[in-house]
């Protein structure tokens, strides 16, 4: 076996997805963006928002910016060779000050063990209100 399929294996991404995911509750951008390949693209479907690259992590550092309390929850996780499909639930204060929450799902293709792509599929312009 390849380093690059070991890298790709799914015990390894799945290990790989896990540090992701805690970085992101951390908002820890300097982790976020090492474990992205240098064409990374960051996609939110739902949103309509777009970016590669540096402009992608300047993108999700923008995100915490405006969503400081930003925190996942993972639901389900599904890992094959080289991709993970990941179910979470989202919650955050809006600007108006109620607490908000939806639920999501990420597909991240990789390569090299790296994050090519995070698609992002989520209920956010539906969210359930906490308080």
């Amino acid at each position: 076996m390849t380093s690059t399929a070991t890298s790709d294996s799914p015990g390894a991404l799945e290990q790989l997805i896990e540090r992701y995911n805690e970085a992101w509750n951390q908002q820890d951008m300097d982790t976020i963006a090492s474990m992205h390949a240098p064409d990374f693209v960051f996609e939110n479907h739902t949103a309509g928002e777009s970016a590669v690259g540096e402009e992608a992590d300047r993108h999700i550092a923008e995100i915490f910016r405006s969503w400081p309390d930003l925190r996942f929850r993972r639901r389900r996780l599904y890992v094959r060779e080289g991709l993970v499909v990941s179910e979470w639930t989202a919650s955050a204060t809006h600007p108006d000050g109620r607490r908000r929450e939806w639920d999501g799902i990420d597909v991240f293709p990789f390569e090299n063990g790296l994050i090519k792509r995070k698609d992002v599929y989520s209920t956010s312009h539906a969210p359930r209100v906490l308080d």
